[in-house]
């Protein structure tokens, strides 16, 4: 069984690393090659300028609110989107009456809901943004229009044109378009807990609170873990760029007066309005370091010994 395993192995890693490398990897080598040149991205032509583009990126102050802005979404937003994501999912799977031979259960209509929760994953995320541009529409918006019709007419926010709001507003946003995929996720998990934990709990007169924190959450913890480290990359990521970029005011989103500019949109225009495609690149390279530190920072403080049951 021992012959040829090596080759067996090698034969089938051999394609997907190298496609791996091609994509992924040699870019991520281009890209910081390019932050030590002064290449427009029009033109094949540039020279070498040493850390010049980073020494321009720190005396950036756009940059530097644009940092503060991700670093808010990946902190915020797994912490929004994740407790949410897990109070629903126990709510389906164990917050509900006790019923007839079983000591717990869901509530009534739990399918239904996870249907509904799941539904704007469906969704692509640009269909997303651009329905809730409508709805943030100050003068004929949903949500102006339902305050103006419960008797809230003098309050009429200018949600995304108030550089107060409009942050908070894409934020609301991102959660609500992610949180089904992890309420289906998180409940994929609390089914495989065995049912007896919780019934041996509730017996010993343990409540649904003590029984989430005690059982459902360690038990569920690695899903957690790797929910939390997806869900910052969403937000310093793809998520966070067309969501700003498609709601917001100003020339390619990010407005009003920067106050919901993100790197992922930052990196965009610099390259391809402002034809700075080095300067971008070394944004790009700050974006790249700061997602691997969120990511070991979320694994190493969510270490803990592995629970089997």
């Amino acid at each position: 069984m021992q012959h040829g395993k090596y080759r067996f192995i090698t034969g089938f890693l051999a394609a997907p690393l190298a496609l791996y490398v091609l994509f992924v990897i040699w870019p991520f080598i281009q890209s910081i090659f390019y932050s030590f040149t002064d290449w427009s991205g029009l033109s094949p032509e540039f020279k070498m300028v040493g850390f010049d583009n980073f020494t321009k990126m720190f005396q950036d102050d756009v940059f530097w609110k644009s940092l503060q802005h991700s670093l808010m979404f990946v902190v915020l937003l797994p912490l929004g989107t994740l407790s949410l994501a897990l109070f629903f999912a126990f709510m389906l799977n164990v917050g509900g009456r006790h019923r007839k031979n079983a000591a717990i259960s869901g509530v009534r209509g739990s399918a239904f809901y996870k249907v509904v929760y799941f539904f704007p994953q469906v969704l692509s995320i640009a269909i997303v943004a651009l329905l809730f541009q409508f709805a943030y529409n100050p003068n004929s918006g949903a949500i102006n229009s339902g305050l103006q019709a419960v008797g809230l007419g003098s309050v009429q926010p200018d949600w995304l044109g108030d550089p107060d709001l409009a942050l908070w507003c894409v934020f609301a946003v991102l959660v609500w378009c992610t949180v089904g995929f992890f309420v289906v996720l998180f409940s994929a998990g609390m089914a495989s807990i065995p049912k007896d934990y919780y019934e041996a709990a509730l017996l010993d007169g343990a409540n649904r609170i003590t029984t989430f924190f005690k059982i459902t959450l360690p038990l569920l913890w690695d899903t957690v873990q790797s929910g939390w480290a997806y869900m910052g990359i969403l937000a310093l990521g793809a998520e966070s760029f067309a969501v700003v970029q498609i709601m917001t005011v100003g020339p390619n989103g990010g407005g009003p007066d920067y106050s919901t500019t993100v790197l992922p949109l930052y990196v965009y225009q610099k390259a391809f309005r402002d034809g700075q495609a080095a300067y971008a690149t070394t944004i790009g390279v700050a974006l790249l370091i700061v997602t691997l530190l969120f990511v070991a920072v979320v694994m190493r403080m969510g270490r803990r010994e592995r629970l089997e049951y």
